[in-house]
C-alpha cells in the first residue's frame, strides 16, 4: 500500500470517528430564536462561541396559533434551520426522535411541553427542555414525574443561570448567600402564570446563588410599577426578584463578602452544558430546584391574588400535587 493512500485511510478512520462521536440533535419548536442561536453555536465551526460534540440535524417546527410571538416567527426560523444549516424537518415529534441522539424541546409556548416531552420520553432520548419548563406548575411537576418513571434524563434551565458572575457565586465565592436581589425583563403573556414568561430568567439568576429552602414569598410592585418579589429562605435568608425592562443583573451578600450576579453572558455556556448533558445523561440542575423555583414563581402569583399576602410554599406545592394525582 502506497503511503499516500494509508494516510487517506488513517484520515478517513479518524474523521468517521470524530462524526461518531457527534451527537445529532433534534429540536422541537421553530417559534423562538434560541432554535436557530443554538443551532449557529453547536453547527459552525467557525463561529466564535461554537460548541463542539453535537449537531442539530433535525426538527419539528411546532407553534402556538393563539401566541403571536410563536406563530409569527415559525416560518422565518424553519426557512434558516433548512436553508442555512440543512437541518431536516419532520411531521411528527416520534419520526424525529428516531432519527437522533438527544432532544431541545425549543417551543416558546410551555403549554404544549407536557404532550411534547412524553412524545421524547416514550423513546428514551435525554431532553433539554427551554424555559418556561411547562406552562403551569401543575405540569412541571408531572413532565418531572413521569421522566423519573420512564428513568430518562431531562434537564431545563435559563441562560441566565450559567453567566461568569452568577457562577461564580453558586459554587462559593462569597460563601454562603444571605440575601441577593436579581432583575430582569418580566414581559407578561396571558397564557402562562406572570414570572413564567419571561421573568423566569431573573428568578433562576435568583435560585442559581440562593439554592433551595425557600419557605415563603410575597409579592408587591415597586414606586414605578413593577413586580418585586420577595422570598424567605431557611435560616432567615432573603431573596428578591425584580422586575426591571433594561436588562439583566443583581447583587448578593454571603458571609465572604458581596458580588454582582445576573448578566447575561451570551448563549454559549447553556449550550456547553446541554452538550455535556447529552453526553453524560446527567442532569446538572435537579428536578427539586427547578420545582422550587417553579414553586416561588405561581406563590408569588398567588400572593398577588391575595393582595400581596405571605404565602407558603409547601401550601402551593400540596395544593399543585393534588391536581396532577
Amino acid at each position: 500500500m502506497s503511503c499516500w493512500l494509508r494516510r487517506l485511510l488513517i484520515f478517513l478512520l479518524l474523521l468517521t470517528l470524530a462524526n461518531a462521536t457527534e451527537l445529532r440533535v433534534g429540536i422541537i419548536g421553530l417559534d423562538t430564536s434560541h432554535a436557530t442561536a443554538f443551532t449557529e453555536i453547536l453547527n459552525n465551526p467557525e463561529a466564535k462561541d461554537h460548541v463542539a460534540g453535537a449537531r442539530v440535524v433535525a426538527a419539528f417546527k411546532g407553534g402556538s396559533p393563539d401566541i403571536k410571538e410563536s406563530w409569527s416567527r415559525v416560518a422565518e426560523y424553519t426557512q434558516t434551520l433548512t436553508n442555512k444549516y440543512g437541518v431536516k424537518l419532520y411531521d411528527t415529534i416520534e419520526a424525529m426522535c428516531a432519527e437522533v441522539d438527544a432532544v431541545m424541546l425549543e417551543s416558546v409556548d410551555g403549554r404544549p411541553h407536557l404532550d411534547q416531552a412524553k412524545a421524547v420520553f416514550a423513546t428514551h432520548k435525554p431532553l433539554y427542555i427551554d424555559k418556561p419548563v411547562a406552562g403551569t406548575l401543575r405540569d412541571a411537576i408531572e413532565i418531572f414525574r413521569i421522566a423519573e418513571a420512564a428513568h430518562v434524563p431531562v434537564f431545563t434551565a435559563s441562560s441566565l443561570r450559567y453567566g461568569r458572575a452568577t457562577q461564580a457565586v453558586r459554587i462559593g465565592s462569597i460563601g454562603t448567600v444571605t440575601n441577593a436581589v436579581c432583575w430582569s425583563p418580566a414581559h407578561l403573556e396571558p397564557h402562562h402564570p406572570d414570572l413564567f414568561w419571561y421573568g423566569v430568567h431573573g428568578c433562576e439568576s435568583l435560585f442559581t446563588v440562593m439554592g433551595t429552602g425557600c419557605e415563603s414569598v410575597h409579592r408587591t410592585v415597586t414606586a414605578d410599577g413593577k413586580i418585586e418579589v420577595t422570598g424567605t429562605w431557611n435560616g432567615g435568608r432573603t431573596g428578591v426578584f425584580r422586575e426591571d425592562d433594561k436588562g439583566y443583573g443583581g447583587h448578593a451578600q454571603g458571609v465572604k463578602g458581596e458580588a454582582p450576579i445576573g448578566n447575561f453572558d451570551g448563549y454559549a455556556p447553556l449550550v456547553v452544558e446541554i452538550v455535556k448533558f447529552f453526553q453524560s445523561r446527567q442532569p446538572p440542575v435537579s428536578a427539586a430546584e427547578t420545582l422550587e423555583l417553579f414553586t416561588f414563581m405561581e406563590a408569588a402569583d398567588e400572593s398577588h391574588r391575595q393582595h400581596g399576602a405571605e404565602i407558603k410554599l409547601s401550601a402551593v406545592r400540596a395544593k399543585t400535587a393534588k391536581e396532577v394525582q
